[in-house]
């Protein structure tokens, strides 16, 4: 889901008041994506890293520690892991997804092979983890291993649940938390602990972490049913045309009747779809109120993100960041 959907833009006001410390981690990322032995490595890392990414996670990183008075350099270590971290993560991805675009150019996995992208993918990660230890605080690489594991959980956790009509919105949950809340929430908490704040503060800078990445990838499922207005388009439906189940299918999926519920077998647990399905699909889940309780629980998740903030001092980054949550869920509000 592309940020750039409104005129006011908090990741860019981000950008202009950490331009000089996002040098640096970009710096850093660069030297450290270097290969003497296998140019492989950085040509396909790279290719990804220079498409032109909004670089949120390392940016809330920078964030929080700023907004918790760090003043060491730390913290561009660890903005340059989690950026690593999540590199590493859409590389695999475009394997497992069998996808051919990302960030509007052909994947790695397409242009090079499914090897090199898994092989680099690991090549990441262990780079990560060397940047994570070179902070010196084991709480620190505590909080960023734990989100790597977990990460690799939900993405295995995502492959099982797919086309299976019986996953609970506990186990979507899970899912979303690791594929993209747990980064987010690893990224602001790490800040927080680095900075050396107090436990109230570290726990409220990862709720809000958490908080914004569940809101970020409920709004995703929202949007690919054409948001909140239901609007109809020619992307319309890819999570569908996939056989995805996420949180419109499954709260419909809760009320179904003996009928709807044999049309979700056929349509995602078989994977028999035909001219009519979509727009049945899409019928159903307006009928049971489906889509709308998805705007309210990206809308809820905003919220609590913003509120988790209250405690934390009074700063610049504080309103950018309360203002990011508002602008993730701007096209469903």
């Amino acid at each position: 889901m592309s940020l750039d959907h409104a005129s006011a833009k908090p990741h860019e006001r981000l950008a202009a008041h950490l331009e000089a410390e996002m040098g640096a981690v970009d710096q850093l990322i660069r030297e450290r994506m270097a290969s003497r032995h296998a140019p492989r490595i950085p040509e396909v890392t790279a290719h990804l890293i220079d498409a032109g990414g909004k670089r949120i996670r390392p940016m809330l990183t920078l964030a929080a520690a700023n907004l918790c008075g760090y003043k060491g350099e730390g913290h561009i270590k660890l903005a340059a892991t989690v950026e690593f971290i999540h590199t590493a993560t859409l590389l695999h991805d475009d394997v497992v997804d069998e996808s051919n675009q990302r960030r509007g150019r052909p994947t790695a996995n397409l242009l090079w092979d499914n090897k090199s992208s898994v092989l680099v993918g690991d090549y990441l990660f262990a780079r990560a983890f060397q940047l994570m230890v070179e902070p010196q605080n084991l709480d620190v690489l505590e909080i960023l291993s734990n989100a790597a594991a977990t990460i690799a959980e939900g993405e295995v956790l995502q492959m099982t649940a797919a086309m299976d009509i019986t996953t609970s919105e506990d186990t979507y949950m899970q899912v979303i938390r690791g594929k993209t809340a747990a980064l987010f929430q690893a990224a602001t908490e790490a800040g927080a602990v680095l900075a050396g704040r107090s436990d109230a503060d570290r726990e409220a800078l990862a709720q809000y972490g958490d908080a914004l990445g569940v809101s970020f990838q409920t709004v995703d499922a929202l949007l690919d049913w054409g948001g909140a207005s239901g609007a109809m388009g020619k992307n319309t439906g890819d999570d569908f045309r996939e056989r995805k189940m996420t949180l419109p299918v499954i709260r419909a999926i809760a009320k179904a009747d003996a009928t709807e519920r044999e049309f979700w077998a056929r349509t995602i647990g078989r994977g028999d779809q035909g001219e009519g399905d979509l727009e049945q699909a899409f019928a159903i889940l307006t009928s049971h109120g489906a889509l709308e309780e998805t705007r309210v629980e990206a809308l809820r998740f905003a919220d609590h993100a913003k509120t988790s903030l209250a405690g934390l001092p009074d700063h610049p980054l504080r309103d950018m960041m309360r203002d990011l949550a508002d602008y993730v869920v701007a096209r469903i509000a």
